[in-house]
């Protein structure tokens, strides 16, 4: 189980985000934390997300030299 940045509560592991409800609702108001974690579930369904712990494809093909 992940744990909430916030609070430290136990969230799902399939959860994009690392904040709970509670929480989520709290920092971003009702409607705005619905409309993100919409977007990021919509993400990581298309496959767009990118982790910091994984090789992500943009940063290989991109050159910010």
């Amino acid at each position: 189980m992940k744990k909430c940045i916030y609070c430290g509560s136990e969230i799902a592991d399939s959860r994009v985000m690392e904040v709970c409800d509670r929480c989520g609702r709290n920092v971003w108001g009702e409607k705005m934390f619905g409309t993100i974690v919409k977007n990021m579930d919509n993400a990581r369904d298309n496959g767009d997300l990118c982790h910091m712990n994984n090789t992500c494809e943009f940063t290989e093909k991109t050159n910010f030299r």
